[in-house]
């Protein structure tokens, strides 16, 4: 039997607790490489591929408890992502190429438009509860 749907409030919360954990973590070692020397979208794309594939299994297993096997759920995990990373690239660079903005900062906001973009996409199209599931009573 699959694990029944958790309401919204149960899976935004859970998202923030996995999100916040591998973010502040990203966004400490995102602090230290460029402090090396390394290029803000540089560090930016190692991290978000890392921070990707960490996430996978906590949002599928944790966040939206999704059993579906398969590829296609992966497929459509990676063309979120690669929105996400698309909207995070563009933010950089306006903010601090265009704009001017310390890219620590700038960095900062992208995290937190990226991780609404990707809730939103998570839900309704990575891990969708299927029809019957969310026709279940509770």
């Amino acid at each position: 039997m699959p694990a029944r749907p958790r309401t919204l409030f149960a899976q935004l919360l859970s998202y923030a607790f996995v999100g916040l954990l591998s973010n502040l973590a990203g966004y400490l070692v995102y602090l230290l490489i460029t402090w090396l020397g390394a290029g803000p979208k540089v560090t930016m794309t190692l991290l978000y591929a890392t921070g990707a594939c960490i996430g996978f299994w906590g949002n599928r297993r944790i966040t939206f408890r999704h059993d579906e096997k398969g590829m296609a759920v992966g497929v459509r995990y990676l063309l979120a992502h690669c929105v996400g990373y698309t909207i995070n690239f563009v933010l950089l660079y306006v903010l601090v190429d265009r704009m001017g903005y310390a890219h620590q900062i700038a960095q900062a906001f992208a995290i937190f438009v990226v991780a609404g973009f990707l809730f939103v996409a998570f839900k309704y199209f990575v891990f969708p509860v299927p029809a019957t599931a969310a026709q279940a009573p509770r």
